[in-house]
């Protein structure tokens, strides 16, 4: 079996697997905004967006399979807000770029993508921490 029982018993899992699938998936599906000529614009089309989301994604994976260290994975947590905290950054800069020919003409869906998978992040921040916590207070009883 690809995962350990106690891996998929842990509730982060399931928030780093979400914050994963929205960094490393619905980045194809949701486009970032329409240009000037009436184009959706993808992560797809620019590799800054796209090798941002992809570490995201590989970020969260590997902070699954990093079960063992809760430590580490909560330090690949907070590495991944900071990354989607900078993405988010940089699209709202491209969303206020007021040149005269800017690029962005409508907003879409996908620029809000960071602000779920920072939600979820936290929340398995949160999960972790609580698990540490109990481990903690489970030593100190011996």
């Amino acid at each position: 079996m690809l995962f350990k029982e106690n891996m998929i018993q842990r509730i982060q899992s399931l928030y780093l697997l979400v914050a994963a699938i929205i960094s490393a998936g619905l980045i194809f599906v949701f486009h970032l905004w329409t240009n000037n000529e009436g184009q959706e614009v993808y992560a797809l089309d620019n590799y800054t967006y796209l090798g941002l989301f992809v570490v995201s994604a590989l970020l969260s994976l590997f902070a699954i399979f990093s079960f063992k260290n809760r430590k580490f994975q909560f330090v690949l947590g907070r590495l991944n807000i900071i990354l989607n905290f900078i993405l988010l950054g940089i699209f709202v800069y491209q969303s206020l770029n007021l040149s005269g020919e800017a690029d962005v003409s409508e907003k879409g869906i996908g620029i809000v993508l960071p602000i779920f998978s920072i939600v979820c992040l936290v929340l398995a921040n949160k999960a972790i921490k609580k698990d540490e916590d109990l481990v903690k207070s489970v030593d100190r009883l011996r």
